[in-house]
């Protein structure tokens, strides 16, 4: 049966299911095609711990981690409100297609009602239409704020 939790970053069964999925998603195409390194897989939940505005929910089944969805808060300058940026979504190959997202991203929902967001934000890649099609049909779409200036893209530097 499938079950949805909180992750506790400080609870080693947490931490240990946070670096596994994680590492699989990295390996994934959609993921870079590469595992963590090392130093990520020893460090990633330590500084998670840290760090009060994350938080994972984590997909359980029997016991046995199949999915988690990372979140992170953000505000909104327009609404003077909190938000929740999707950072990380992750299914185990075997489990796709079965709904798990679809619980992931419920919890997420009622986790941002909770917090009193204004909305919940994600990005994906542009070749990713599985994922696209999903997020649509949990009532994502593309940020425009106006037809004539187009969507808003996500932009980065790494430092």
């Amino acid at each position: 049966m499938l079950h949805i939790i909180k992750a506790d970053y400080h609870n080693t069964l947490h931490a240990g299911f946070i670096v596994e999925l994680m590492d699989d998603y990295a390996q994934d195409e959609m993921g870079g095609g590469e595992a963590l390194t090392d130093f990520v897989k020893e460090n990633l939940v330590k500084e998670m711990q840290k760090r009060s505005y994350l938080h994972t929910f984590i997909a359980l089944e029997s016991s046995h981690p199949i999915g988690l969805i990372n979140l992170v808060e953000g505000f909104s300058t327009f609404s003077a409100k909190p938000l929740l940026n999707i950072h990380d979504v992750i299914v185990k190959e075997g489990y796709r297609g079965q709904g798990v997202s679809r619980k992931l991203f419920e919890a997420s929902d009622e986790f941002a009602r909770g917090m009193g967001c204004c909305k919940l934000t994600l990005e994906v890649l542009e070749k990713n239409e599985a994922a696209q099609r999903a997020y649509r049909a949990f009532g994502y779409e593309p940020y425009r704020l106006d037809d004539q200036f187009g969507i808003a893209q996500f932009w980065h530097k790494k430092l």
